[in-house]
């Protein structure tokens, strides 16, 4: 019986005790002075019928207290449990039924929501100061080295042009490195709340990569890494893109080439393959490469395949988890191949645009 009948059922007959015990005063009246009935007969009869509503209202009582007091407590409990964090008291509503079954798998459905909202809340909280932790260590050392050289200089330590020249590039290279730590970090925050900006373009994918390798193969020519460039494409082959988040996905896994090279003579070969409907990017470096087992986890965020974090190889791992968001926010998709000691390359793919439109449009901004 469920908990509305329930309740009906004990009112109507909590109702009826009164009821019952009028008509028998009554019937105590009426027969009170007739010979022919004994007085005594009709007291008996009256503490008889006493006794069976005393007895009948324990039974109801309990049967009340079993079938709604009794989970109405259970649930209680379960509700101070949950109050004091421990969202592992599960109640079963399949036990019960009626009203009591609905009430129990709304808590059901409140605590694992809950559980989960908590769970998350505490995940959150340890990839933050994760976070906070790699930051912090990453920006003592190119601190440290610009300070060290910094009053190398002030000092006189650098007594030739070409000393004070040396010294004035690492401390423009480690002004570089905090650049890119604090643009990670606040990419890290845009990822989180979903607020990258992007304004998409239709833009010529031959031209955007030239650009690219004549600002990068500078960089890398003064770290003694060799760049070279291959485009396979159509001329004029275009994709819808935002060039300043696709240039960050360019220069995020080319730093990440440069962090792990391990070679006297390194090298990057960057190819533009077509892929029939789409345009396929690969980056391919010559460092020391991933182990099978770390290659698919390095677009998870902080994850890091160098547990060592030694200045060389610092960073907040980040970086490619920027750059998986970013490809996929354009409408691709990317994966890395790697063999350990001869090294590692990126591919990512994305959509050509192929709508015909009039000459001179590539720049034109196109709606998120």
């Amino acid at each position: 019986m469920n908990l509305s009948k329930r309740l009906t059922f004990t009112f109507v007959s909590l109702m009826i005790i009164p009821v019952v015990l009028a008509v028998a005063s009554c019937i105590f009246l009426v027969v009170y002075d007739d010979p022919q009935i004994s007085r005594q007969l009709v007291v008996e009869a009256i503490w008889i019928l006493i006794i069976v509503l005393v007895a009948f209202d324990i039974m109801l009582t309990t049967w009340v207290n079993k079938g709604v007091f009794l989970h109405i407590r259970e649930l209680n409990k379960a509700m101070e449990d949950i109050a004091g964090g421990d969202f592992d008291h599960v109640l079963d509503s399949e036990a019960v039924d009626g009203e009591i079954s609905e009430l129990f798998a709304s808590y059901e459905d409140m605590r694992l929501k809950l559980k989960d909202a908590t769970e998350d809340r505490l995940k959150e909280e340890a990839t933050n100061k994760e976070l906070i932790s790699n930051i912090t260590h990453d920006l003592k050392t190119p601190i440290t080295s610009i300070k060290g050289y910094a009053e190398g200089i002030l000092d006189g330590v650098a007594d030739t042009d070409e000393k004070k020249k040396r010294y004035i590039r690492t401390i423009y290279d480690k002004t570089k490195d905090l650049d890119r730590l604090l643009n990670e970090l606040t990419y890290y925050s845009g990822i989180d709340s979903n607020k990258i900006p992007y304004t998409f373009h239709r833009i010529n994918v031959g031209d955007f990569f030239a650009d690219c390798i004549e600002e990068v193969g500078m960089d890398l020519g003064n770290r003694n890494i060799k760049l070279n460039y291959e485009n396979l494409l159509e001329p004029g082959t275009r994709i819808i893109a935002d060039p300043i988040q696709l240039r960050k996905v360019i220069d995020n896994i080319i730093g990440n080439s440069v962090k792990y090279m391990d070679k006297p003579e390194g090298q990057i070969d960057i190819r533009l393959l077509d892929a029939v409907d789409s345009v396929r990017i690969e980056i391919e470096d010559n460092g020391k490469g991933i182990a099978a087992k770390d290659l698919g986890k390095i677009f998870e965020r902080f994850y890091r395949t160098d547990a060592s974090r030694n200045s060389a190889q610092g960073g907040s791992g980040i970086g490619l988890s920027i750059v998986k968001k970013i490809v996929e926010d354009h409408g691709g998709y990317i994966w890395a191949t790697s063999k350990e000691g001869e090294g590692t390359c990126m591919h990512f793919v994305i959509r050509k645009y192929s709508e015909d439109n009039e000459v001179g449009k590539e720049d034109t901004p196109i709606e998120q």
